[in-house]
């Protein structure tokens, strides 16, 4: 069942809700963060998720920044789902410290150097954008539909 099954689940969205309210932290990558919101525990909060639903978390009262991470307080939040890896050592590293983070890091080989300078919407161009949001609409309509 995808995210768009469950998002409006009112069950779903208390549970959150609950356990938002006595997490040390409240955590998520790409399209969560709108779950998270949804539950109101962005409410206040500066917050990302993947791009194209961004602009959405104002909805909830959270301030939408454009980065891979976000740390505000206890809430962390990553944009879309290649930036959980920097979200999970930005975790780690509250958790773990900083050289814990570094050694993951390295036992990883994470050094990225992608091959385009495509990865957001600032650097892709206007027209891979409005491409790329149309296919998302139609696998959205796809699974709902």
């Amino acid at each position: 069942m995808g995210q768009q099954a469950w998002g409006g689940d009112q069950d779903v969205l208390a549970f959150l809700a609950d356990r938002g309210s006595r997490a040390e932290y409240v955590t998520s990558v790409c399209g969560g963060s709108i779950f998270l919101g949804a539950a109101g525990l962005l409410q206040g909060y500066k917050a990302t998720c993947h791009w194209s639903a961004r602009e959405a978390l104002r909805t909830f009262g959270a301030e939408p920044v454009e980065a891979r991470v976000v740390v505000d307080r206890n809430r962390i939040t990553g944009g879309g789902v290649t930036a959980g890896i920097d979200f999970g050592l930005v975790l780690l590293a509250k958790l773990r410290g900083d050289e814990a983070a570094k050694l993951t890091q390295l036992a990883m080989e994470y050094a990225p150097e992608p091959p385009f300078d495509a990865g957001s919407p600032r650097t892709a161009g206007p027209a891979l954008v409005e491409q790329a949001m149309s296919l998302m609409a139609a696998e959205m309509e796809r699974q709902t539909g």
